[in-house]
């Protein structure tokens, strides 16, 4: 098991780069941009149609007006991505242009969202009431359009990015004001990705007869049938799985591919079960609900078994400290506490569990009855409430979760237990070495300088060490007043995470620790990706572990700004979290 480890290892660095592979980035960033779109409309859809359920009935008004507001929201998805993606591509870009060139984010946005436009939307004329009219079809709008905003977007960017580094722009007498020399700046490489675009989408008509959008979705549509296999939705599930055993944020890597599909099949499972239908596609958005039970690892259970099966210190309080927040699929302090990352005790259950419960789901939705997930709920959302609302409340969903937990658990329980008398052997050797009983273990962790959650095997500490040596390593170590000389009042942190889940433990920790301390610090956490219109007003930047593979392309930016940027390791951010007195002296001795 150990060879394993050291196998994956050696290939980190590998897929730590795919992870910060800017158009992965950039789709991902994207699309977290259009997030509230996405949940918003969803509330809309589930006031129009969750109370049929209970047999009350909605006036029809009130319905309608509900279903446009998630037409005008969810039904322009794709356009609102094409301009979010672009705005992030943008900005990845322009770390790499020449010195003094740059691109205007807010022209890329608008180019990107024309693009798309012109690739996935058909215009046609029709009659109504004996006038001709101009009519879209929106079908390719929402989110059967994404992939032609990634690619709208991705030609936007590196059309700017010709154009102005060539210098191929209109230029203004310098005394024309900026905001209107910045226009016309824009017009070369405006027109030029809209006209690319233009002549893409006639070609791909007139030899296909069909537009850009569809055209994608036919030569994908093999691709997309094998995803929904058995064997494809357990190798999604474990590559996810896999990414993050080794450190690195596995949904950043595997999810930015497949969203677009999650979504056409999940909306097109709403439809299905809107005109009465059985809702058939087990590949959609919320399925992350099963296969991340509980957070990547499908979690949900171990909290529970640490706290009633296992007998160690370490573990127990690991489960204690992490059963609220894996309960709402936050799990890094379980990750980064028992550790599970990077411990060869751990990788069978951490891969295997997921990719049993999406298994099992698909059994339920193909032979059982069970709806697919049709809904679309907030990723903090509880598992087994969110699976029961997404499949319209049905009692054989709370079957399926009942069946999952049970499953999870036989997976889980071995591992741990063996991982346990490990821990256990090794709490009473280190008893022994002090010449104390083994009954007095408990005031041996009481009295010991390090935190009770700590490192077990000189093995999975060396292996969490290396998972976390990136370019923070080389931060000078503080001084040991230093703490009683740092002046950290009035200070501004913003802590960045994959989701805003995990950044908001440590923010709320540094709120509640300036509190006790009477410091004026204010704390605000956020998603990685979503930062660059706001990390200007902000003394400090946090990453949490899940995105500190980002920490060059942020070190770059922080930089440039003035900031300072911080990235604990895994461990060192969990005892953080836990510590609000801690986490402002930690500030203090970590300011230059």
């Amino acid at each position: 098991m150990d060879a394993i480890v050291k196998m994956l290892e050696k290939h980190q660095p590998f897929f730590e780069k795919i992870s910060r592979n800017i158009y992965l980035q950039a789709i991902k960033d994207g699309f977290l941009g259009c997030m509230p779109i996405v949940l918003t409309s969803s509330i809309f859809l589930l006031i129009a149609t969750l109370p049929g359920v209970v047999g009350i009935t909605l006036p029809q008004p009130l319905i309608d007006w509900c279903n446009k507001l998630y037409n005008f929201t969810m039904g322009v998805m794709g356009i609102m991505v094409a301009g979010t993606t672009a705005k992030n591509f943008t900005a990845s870009m322009n770390r790499r242009m020449p010195a003094g060139k740059v691109l205007n984010d807010g022209s890329t946005m608008v180019a990107a969202q024309c693009s798309m436009l012109l690739l996935a939307v058909t215009q046609f004329t029709t009659k109504f009431n004996g006038s001709e009219l101009s009519v879209f079809d929106c079908t390719s709008m929402g989110t059967r359009g994404l992939f032609s905003a990634y690619i709208a977007a991705f030609i936007t960017v590196w059309v700017y990015k010709f154009c102005v580094s060539r210098d191929l722009t209109i230029k203004l007498p310098k005394e024309v004001p900026g905001a209107i020399a910045q226009n016309f700046r824009d017009i070369i490489p405006f027109g030029g990705a809209v006209i690319i675009c233009g002549i893409i989408d006639v070609v791909v008509r007139n030899l296909m007869g069909v537009p850009f959008s569809e055209l994608l979705i036919k030569l994908l549509s093999p691709l997309f049938t094998a995803a929904e296999t058995y064997p494809g939705l357990i190798l999604i599930q474990a590559a996810t799985a896999f990414f993050w055993f080794i450190g690195v944020h596995g949904p950043s890597i595997v999810q930015p591919g497949i969203d677009p599909i999650r979504l056409a099949n999940q909306a097109e499972n709403l439809q299905v079960l809107l005109a009465g239908g059985h809702p058939a596609h087990s590949l959609t958005f919320n399925m992350s609900l099963v296969g991340e039970f509980g957070g990547t690892g499908a979690t949900f259970i171990v909290p529970l078994l640490l706290i009633l099966f296992m007998k160690s210190k370490q573990l127990k309080a690991v489960g204690k400290a992490s059963i609220v927040p894996v309960a709402f699929a936050v799990n890094e302090p379980l990750l980064f506490g028992a550790p599970m990352i990077l411990n060869p005790y751990m990788l069978i259950p951490f891969v295997a569990a997921g990719c049993v419960n999406v298994s099992v789901a698909k059994f339920f939705i193909d032979n059982v009855g069970m709806n697919g997930f049709s809904f679309v709920v907030p990723w903090a959302t509880p598992a087994p409430i969110g699976i029961f609302i997404t499949t319209n409340f049905q009692l054989i969903a709370l079957v399926f979760v009942a069946i999952i937990i049970l499953l999870d658990a036989i997976i889980y329980l071995p591992f741990l237990k063996a991982y346990d008398k490990l821990l256990c052997d090794q709490e009473a050797e280190r008893v022994a070495d002090l010449g104390l009983e083994s009954d007095s273990a408990a005031s041996i962790a009481a009295n010991a300088s390090a935190p009770a959650v700590e490192q077990a095997t000189a093995t999975v500490e060396t292996t969490v060490a290396a998972a976390d040596s990136k370019p923070v390593a080389d931060q000078p170590e503080p001084a040991a007043d230093a703490s009683a000389k740092k002046d950290v009042d009035g200070l501004k942190v913003l802590v960045l995470c994959a989701g805003a889940g995990t950044s908001a433990m440590l923010a709320n920790a540094i709120k509640e620790g300036a509190a006790q301390t009477g410091e004026n610090i204010a704390s605000s956490a956020g998603a990685y990706g979503q930062h660059t219109a706001i990390m200007d007003q902000y003394d400090v930047i946090v990453l949490a572990p899940q995105v500190r593979s980002y920490y060059n392309d942020m070190k770059a930016d922080t930089d440039r700004l003035g900031i300072k940027l911080l990235a604990p390791r895994g461990k060192e951010y969990i005892d953080l979290t836990r510590d609000p007195a801690g986490a402002i002296k930690w500030l203090r001795e970590n300011l230059d």
